[in-house]
Order: C-alpha cells, then sequence, then structure tokens
C-alpha cells in the first residue's frame, strides 16, 4: 500500500522533562515528575514512596519497547540506572554472571563476546537494558534469554520485599514471563547468567542467520562472526539504533509472531510460515501476514509509517504524536484480522494509549 491520510493531532506539548527524549521511538508527553536511581536504595525508595501515596509509577529502562501517549504520564517515572557486571569465572564451571538492571543490554553482550562468554552472540543489536529482557523474554535469531538466565533478583510491590526467582521460576515462554503476566508487580534488580567459556558460538539455531554465516544450522562458530553478522543484518533491516535513520526511531518488532492452534494453523494460505511449538502448537510470522494483507514497506503518513526495510516496525518518520503511530498500528491490525483472521498482539508496551 501507498503512504495514505491517516490524519494528525498536531505536535507534542513539551514539558519539563518529555519522554520521548526517553524511548527509542522518540515519542511521548512529559513526565510529571522523573527520577533517576542509580542504586538499588535509589530504586527501591522511589517506587515504594509512590506506592505508599499512591502515586502511579512507570518504571523505564532503556525505553525501547514502549510507546507512551502525547499526554504524558501523571505520576512518577523512574528510570533503571544500576550498573555493574560481577563475574565468578572458572575452567570447569564457566561464567557465573550478575549484571545491574540499567546496564545496555548491547553494550553486555559486547563484553560477553570480548571475554568469550558463550551464549548471547545472536541477540546483539538489541536496544534497552538489561532488566527489560526478562520480562519479554527478548529474543531473535534462534536465541532468548532464558537459554542463559539462571536468576532474576526483583523488588516485589507487593509483598513490599526483594525476591529471587529460579530459572524455573521466571515462567519464560515465547515473548513472556512470569514479570509480565504480573504487569507492575515486580522491578528487576538485577539478572544471573550462566555462560560456558570459549571462543565459538552456541549452535546456530535460526535459519537465515546460518545462511549468512555460509554453515548448518546446529554448527558453532567464532562468536565474534555472529556477533557481527547479527548487527549486520539487524542494521540492514533498520533494527539498530542510529540517529540518522528515521527506520530505526522504532521499538524493535511492534507485534508478536502469532501462536495458533493446530487447526487455525491449518486454515492459513499455502505458504504462509509455520513453525510447530512444543507444546502442539504453531507460530506464524506476523511480517508474512502483514505483508500479505496487503501492507508494503513505508505504509503510513509522513510522519508515522511501517519501516521502510522491515514491515514489522513501526516508526516516527519526524515530528510523530504518539496518535499517529496508534492510527497506522490500527490500520494494520485491521487488515490482518479482515484478510486472516487473526488479531495481532502488541509487543511493544502501550501507556496511555490502546489500539
Amino acid at each position: 500500500m501507498d503512504r495514505v491520510d491517516l490524519g494528525s493531532d498536531g505536535p507534542v506539548v513539551p514539558g519539563s522533562t518529555r519522554l520521548a527524549d526517553h524511548t527509542t521511538l522518540r515519542v511521548g508527553g512529559p513526565a510529571a515528575n522523573f527520577v533517576v536511581a542509580e542504586t538499588e536504595h535509589e530504586l527501591i525508595d522511589a517506587v515504594t514512596g509512590c506506592d505508599e501515596r499512591g502515586e502511579p509509577v512507570l518504571v523505564l529502562g532503556g525505553g525501547s519497547n514502549l510507546l507512551i501517549t502525547d499526554e504524558g504520564f501523571e505520576g512518577t517515572v523512574v528510570r533503571v540506572a544500576i550498573g555493574g557486571i560481577k563475574a565468578d569465572v572458572s575452567t570447569c564451571g564457566g561464567a557465573s554472571v550478575r549484571v545491574g538492571a540499567g546496564e545496555n543490554w548491547d553494550d553486555f553482550v559486547a563484553e560477553a563476546v570480548d571475554r568469550e562468554w558463550s551464549g548471547v552472540e545472536a541477540l546483539s543489536g538489541i536496544p534497552g537494558s538489561v532488566g527489560a529482557t526478562p520480562i519479554q523474554n527478548v529474543g531473535a535469531y534462534g536465541a532468548e534469554v532464558s537459554q542463559t538466565i539462571t536468576s532474576v533478583r526483583t523488588w516485589d510491590r507487593t509483598e513490599r520485599t526483594q525476591r529471587t526467582f529460579p530459572l524455573t521460576d521466571c515462567g519464560f515462554g515465547y515473548r513472556t514471563s512470569r514479570f509480565k503476566r504480573e504487569p507492575g508487580r515486580y522491578v528487576v534488580l538485577d539478572v544471573g547468567y550462566q555462560f560456558t567459556l570459549g571462543s565459538r558460538s552456541q549452535p546456530v539455531a535460526y535459519a537465515e542467520l546460518a545462511r549468512r554465516l555460509d554453515t548448518q544450522v546446529g554448527a558453532r562458530v567464532p562468536a565474534r562472526l555472529v556477533r557481527d553478522t547479527v548487527l549486520e543484518i539487524r542494521r540492514g533491516k533498520g533494527m539498530v539504533l542510529d540517529a540518522s535513520d528515521h527506520d530505526t526511531w522504532s521499538a524493535g518488532s511492534f507485534f508478536t509472531n502469532p501462536i495458533l492452534s493446530a487447526d487455525d494453523a491449518g486454515r492459513l494460505p499455502e505458504g504462509a510460515p509455520r513453525f510447530p511449538m512444543p507444546d502442539g502448537s504453531v507460530k506464524t510470522s506476523a511480517a508474512w501476514l502483514i505483508q500479505h494483507a496487503g501492507f508494503e514497506k513505508g505504509y503510513g503518513t509522513e510522519r508515522a509509517s511501517l519501516s521502510t526495510k522491515h514491515v514489522l516496525a513501526l516508526t516516527n518518520r519526524g515530528g510523530a504524536t504518539s496518535a499517529d503511530l496508534v492510527r497506522v498500528a490500527r490500520a494494520v491490525r485491521v487488515g490482518v484480522a479482515q484478510a486472516f483472521g487473526i488479531t495481532l498482539v502488541p509487543e511493544v508496551n502501550l501507556v496511555g494509549v490502546q489500539l
């Protein structure tokens, strides 16, 4: 589809702290209060204080998975800036690592590759903070963070105590976790990982990546080569942050890949991707559905559109409001539902807006 006139609500009115300046979509109105928490004590105090006052609180990591209303947030936004990487490394046991929730995720991946901690190299180039990755069980190119996480330490806002969840209690699934299923309850303080040692990657698990590496699925290759190749692929799709490239003014994949029953998957058109899941369900491709419902790269307006490189990303072309982006997302979701009877589910967290 070509660009269409979906309307506009005008520019965002800036406040003292514009949330647009703290999100990768570069959209969002002012925060009533904005706190940067550099220590666990500061983070817990800020969140607990809001809870005791009955004040709304928005915990913000890297801002890479958020679409925030143009009206902003009438409460306190707490940006998590807890840093630190602590490692216990042995030739027998590998690397046991704990990482502060505010560490930049891709910086951590780069350090893991440098230190020959094998396991997260395929997750290179993903924007955001370490503390946000367990919530979504972030994944790409055949890897998920749950494959290396050993525990997640949190502040439980309901019980008002620290709670550490071992891997088996995190409830990880495709783009979900117990932390996502109980939204707002748990504030991540740090994340524990276990890595094997060595310069080679974990087995390559994604066909596109294997092709680009000129190898086979299941092969192990230099981890640095995996990282470099993933970054190259992501840049080609506008999925590595670049201030000069509006295709990267996004929140990554806007919709999750639908998980269907076997019967529903059987009703998909011939040629639609089908990926069997362990529980008997079938995953299909949201990007394929969007394209085959008639939405091309760049569909939208001069201010908000699908990426010109990748239809699964919704992008700010400059000066977009949340209302501009919602209009495009709604049009895509309605079009896919009409074409295939499948309602796409946002992967992005919506704050003050609805599709």
